[in-house]
């Protein structure tokens, strides 16, 4: 409190003996979950030097203060109450042994939302503190945090593509760093990395930060961690999304492994060297807009600090060993609720189950799920998966993995009919979502490419496609649009990204919804006042584009029209997905429409087809781009009434 002056005060003697108890009052103590006898002490009769410990009541004729457990109150000089907050949780460390640790439901879901709001927090942080439009306004990040060992314990609600490849990219930075002669990772250090194949990356533009967090005797308990969208870290295209790529070293800058802080102290001159070094590729550029990314880079440092502070404030408060269980126990519940949705499906489904989709190339994905109805196990073989190909939508296996997690967590949501088990609840996804699956990915395969293939669709492309190829499997819905719809303009100043959302999937109790991002994408559309006062570009259109959903019981989501006018010469990349293959429907649902990219030259007056990737140079005013994004796919056979009437009535 502040400070009163001494002549407002009554001073107290230091030679005082402790207070006694005016009366007894019932108060709940939670240790021993009752109620029970407390003293009550009238504040009036305290002087300084009293100390009071808690639990016990405090009055006053203007107030009553509760002394929780673990607490004490002193009187001070000048009158003031302070109150010490003992580690409430220090008794569990001390006198709980490992084996004897219980889960308590509640402190569970408290646990679980608190560890979440850290993250969150981190997200609050990066966005404020960034510099880019893509992690400022779009949102192009993730969050999290992990255990010791470099598991996942809890995540915001970023991005879902994000979130189970970033588990992999702390446990690689682990093993990296602490083999002979790598120097291991010591206080002050911040690890940065991207690779895809090697390091647990998704795609070279998503740049993953991760920060130790030491105990009080200099052992690391956890790791914080960030990974952020860089609109332009070079390569051969403006906006590092290039839509020909066929190389990893064509896709930007790549970092294995390297020391963003070290000792404290930011390495920039470091860095900057990795991000410059693809102008050393034959037709590559380096990093564009240098500025911003090693701004961005700063922020990600500054929301993993965040994140780091607020969890040691918890740990403060709780105690190590309670905090650490906790986190195992989340896990562990996660586990658990896959094992069930999945015994779940397997009673009404079966215990095999399988589907095929292809990709416009022509390259197919195929899956078998093989789930034990006894334990919850199930094998995930992506056998028959077609082989890598000349092309980028290869997806390392993070991105299969992240692809599964949210899968599973979305099953949780819409259980089959007579599963017999109520809805299974997990506040966020973790590690244990993953412990009941095993994985079957051909070496070779385009889910499991070499360590040079280009990979960058993968992450935006084929990530959307494994998430349609297991709700198919599962049978719970239509197909969403299938793709993130990317687009990336620029020149060699700059480089511009953005992913365009389109139509949801519809399902046996929803109509899908129209416009929107969808599956492992969950970024915002840059807003257009922001897009036109920063870049060169006019937004000439921005609507639902009509009649692209499926038809059906449920119809799907329609797609999104996106017209854009250059103000000056500019390269434009598309790199997108279902422009060939429609959306598929489920239960009779009829498919949603195909995508379709257009560019008017004002010199040809005319709207030409460019395909589904294309990269293509606009002379400026009066040139314009135009892209339809696909419709999601319908539910159920149409029943007999009037849909574009029932459609408009929904919307």
């Amino acid at each position: 409190g502040a400070r009163v002056e001494e002549d407002d005060v009554t001073l107290c003697d230091k030679d005082v003996t402790q207070p006694q108890p005016e009366r007894t009052h019932k108060l709940y103590v939670s240790s021993k979950n009752e109620f029970e006898d407390v003293p009550v002490y009238c504040l009036d009769d305290l002087e300084w030097g009293h100390t009071i410990s808690g639990p016990c009541i405090l009055i006053q004729n203007i107030t009553t203060i509760i002394v929780e457990e673990n607490c004490i109150a002193s009187i001070t000089k000048y009158g003031n109450i302070t109150i010490d907050v003992c580690p409430s949780n220090r008794a569990y460390d001390e006198k709980t042994s490992e084996g004897d640790r219980s889960c308590d439901p509640i402190k569970l879901s408290i646990y679980a939302h608190r560890f979440m709001g850290i993250a969150e927090c981190m997200g609050r942080t990066l966005a404020r503190t960034s510099t880019s439009v893509n992690i400022k306004e779009r949102l192009d990040f993730s969050c999290a945090i992990f255990d010791a060992g470099g598991g996942l314990v809890a995540n915001a609600p970023h991005i879902p593509v994000h979130l189970g490849a970033m588990q992999s990219a702390v446990q690689f930075q682990i093993q990296y760093w602490n083999r002979n002669g790598r120097g291991g990772i010591a206080e002050g250090d911040v690890l940065v990395s991207n690779h895809p194949q090697l390091a647990g990356g998704s795609h070279l533009p998503d740049i993953t930060v991760i920060t130790p967090v030491f105990s009080s005797d200099g052992v690391i308990i956890f790791y914080i961690a960030s990974r952020g969208h860089h609109a332009d870290i070079g390569g051969i295209a403006p906006g590092s999304m290039p839509p020909h790529s066929t190389k990893l070293e064509h896709e930007g800058a790549s970092i294995v492994a390297f020391k963003l802080v070290e000792n404290d102290q930011f390495q920039e001159e470091g860095i900057t060297e990795l991000l410059i070094a693809p102008g050393k590729v034959p037709g590559s550029s380096p990093c564009r807009n240098l500025p911003d990314v090693l701004s961005d880079l700063k922020a990600q440092v500054a929301a993993n600090q965040s994140g780091m502070h607020n969890l040691l404030e918890l740990i403060a408060e709780c105690g190590l060993l309670e905090v650490s269980s906790y986190m195992t126990f989340i896990q562990d519940n996660a586990e658990e609720c896959v094992r069930s949705t999945l015994k779940a499906f397997s009673n009404a489904l079966a215990t095999t189950l399988s589907s095929v989709e292809g990709m416009d190339d022509g390259s197919i994905l195929k899956l078998k799920i093989s789930i034990d109805s006894e334990c919850g196990d199930a094998t995930f073989d992506f056998s028959g998966t077609s082989e890598q190909v000349l092309m980028n939508h290869n997806a390392p296996p993070a991105v299969t993995y992240s692809a599964t997690i949210y899968c599973l967590r979305c099953l949780m949501d819409h259980l089959p009919e007579g599963a017999g088990i109520g809805r299974a609840v997990i506040p966020c996804l973790n590690q244990g979502c993953l412990a009941p699956i095993k994985f079957i990915l051909p070496e070779g395969s385009m889910l499991s490419p070499s360590v040079d293939a280009a990979v960058v669709g993968g992450n935006v492309l084929t990530s959307q496609r494994v998430v349609d190829l297991i709700l198919k499997a599962f049978q719970v819905c239509a197909a969403s649009n299938g793709c993130m719809n990317n687009l990336t303009f620029g020149d060699e100043t700059f480089g511009y990204y953005e992913t365009i959302g389109g139509g949801a999937g519809a399902g046996p109790r929803w109509h899908g919804q129209s416009g929107v991002h969808t599956h492992c994408t969950n970024t915002r559309i840059t807003d257009p006042e922001i897009l036109e006062i920063r870049y060169p570009v006019i937004l000439r259109e921005f609507s639902l584009r009509s009649n692209s959903g499926g038809k059906g019981l449920h119809d799907g989501g329609e797609g999104i029209v996106r017209t854009i006018e250059p103000l000056r010469p500019l390269t434009m990349s598309l790199l997108t997905e279902r422009r060939v293959l429609r959306p598929y429907g489920m239960s009779g649902g009829n498919e949603g429409q195909s995508g379709k990219n257009l560019i008017f030259m004002k010199e040809s007056k005319r709207w030409v087809n460019v395909g589904g990737r294309c990269s293509t140079n606009l002379n400026g005013k009066g040139d314009l781009l135009r892209i339809e994004t696909p419709g999601g796919g319908g539910w159920g056979r149409p029943a007999s009434f009037d849909h574009a009437a029932g459609q408009e009535g929904q919307t």
